[in-house]
């Protein structure tokens, strides 16, 4: 049983919303924010990203990052950029990426449905970032940015979603990537309560991105609690901002990998050689290599690419999360071989996600910055829910879904 509740969004104006809508603020560095917002006041990276108001040698975590913050969502709202829903609403997320398609609610999920496990994590949060997002929604107190939640497939959440689509969106504007985003408010009780009463039907929630921001709403919950002995459970903090989609509709991109080093091996050759007491390797005649097969890789060094695959006397796993690709080239080449035994913290390697990361794998090794790359097979949506199912954690960066949600189409209020 999930339980969702509809709110009061915090909405651009229809005029401003192509201006305010914005990547989230974990997809963009300092620079590329301050590029975007250099002649749009009305931005929501001014929230999110808010150092791109203030000087540069400032630390993105300061105090006074947040109030710039706070003090650049009060001026969207005095300005009327920004505007509040009188009456709780769900909202429907429909995103348009080529002929990939998916659509979602957008509605506020239980902190207390996180806390018990409900609402199921794939993936470990770091201190720091966790920090940061607590710090934005207490000086804000609103969530900015939704979760992007996943349940498996549900026919009468089909059919109810396809009744609210014959609406007419608010929103229906074109942004990065050619990715079509339209937005519906859903503000009719009958709807409202068939949406409520059907995720009743829905045993587990599955966060698909957004760990951070998820755990950050739950602590500032907590906090809250903690001075409110007294709290009755609908106040607005009890509830984390998100948007819900079917598993079947999710758009899932590798997320390759490059290294700076070849950890002392004097040549290519000498590495190589190394690779293949683990892995069978065949050289491809390809400008890229994106494999199209799960256990199979691409390794670009040199000039060259090569597929390889982890030799069959190796193919032993003992849960989910041993069998997934990224699991297999770290425990087999990338600790023993490069020496990187914390893919969190090693700092010779990087991720690339997102479109067309197989050939920024190839420039960036082209370009000298990096000794080689691999280019891996996405992870399926099945795999990510098996995985949680099992309360394990994936490693590192093991998925890249796209299209990406904007920020700003919505704003949770806690007030």
């Amino acid at each position: 049983m999930s339980k969702v509740l509809p709110f009061r969004g915090l909405l651009p104006k229809r005029e401003f919303v192509k201006e305010v809508a914005s990547p989230p603020y974990d997809v963009i560095d300092s620079d590329e924010a301050r590029r975007r917002t250099q002649n749009n006041p009305n931005s929501f990276l001014h929230v999110i990203k808010p150092e791109v108001d203030l000087d540069p040698s400032i630390n993105p975590y300061d105090p006074l990052v947040y109030q710039k913050a706070k003090e650049n969502l009060s001026a969207l709202i005095s300005r009327g950029v920004l505007y509040q829903l009188e009456k709780p609403c769900f909202y429907i997320y429909k995103q348009i990426m080529g002929n990939h398609q998916q659509t979602g609610l957008v509605a506020c999920v239980a902190v207390d449905e996180y806390l018990n496990g409900q609402i199921r994590k794939h993936e470990h949060t770091q201190e720091e970032k966790v920090r940061d997002r607590i710090n934005l929604i207490q000086t804000l107190n609103a969530q900015t940015g939704p979760v992007f939640l996943i349940y498996r497939n549900n026919e009468r959440l089909s059919g109810i979603f396809q009744q609210c689509t014959q609406i007419k969106p608010i929103y229906d504007f074109v942004a990065d990537h050619s990715v079509r985003h339209i937005f519906y408010v859903i503000d009719n009780d009958e709807l409202i309560q068939n949406f409520q009463e059907a995720f009743e039907e829905i045993d587990y929630l599955y966060i698909a991105d957004g760990h951070h921001r998820s755990e950050a709403a739950a602590q500032v919950c907590l906090l809250k609690r903690a001075e409110n002995p007294k709290y009755l459970g609908n106040e607005e903090y009890n509830f984390f901002l998100a948007v819900i989609f079917p598993h079947s509709e999710m758009s899932i991109l590798p997320c390759n990998r490059i290294i700076k080093s070849l950890n002392g091996y004097s040549t290519s050759e000498l590495f190589i050689e190394k690779v293949q007491q683990r892995f069978s390797l065949n050289p491809m005649e390809t400008e890229f290599f994106q494999p199209t097969e799960p256990h199979i890789f691409g390794m670009y060094i040199d000039n060259k690419w090569y597929a390889i695959k982890l030799k069959d006397e190796h193919m032993s796993f003992s849960n989910p999360v041993e069998s997934l690709d990224v699991s297999i080239l770290q425990k087999y080449l990338f600790e023993p071989i490069l020496n990187i035994t914390n893919p969190r913290r090693d700092k010779r390697l990087e991720f690339v996600g997102g479109l067309n990361s197989v050939q920024k794998v190839k420039q960036l090794v082209d370009s000298g910055k990096f000794a080689l790359g691999f280019s891996l097979y996405p992870i399926t949506i099945e795999q990510i829910m098996e995985v949680a199912d099992a309360g394990l954690v994936m490693p590192p960066k093991s998925t890249w879904f796209e299209p990406k949600l904007l920020s700003g189409l919505v704003t949770h209020l806690l007030d």
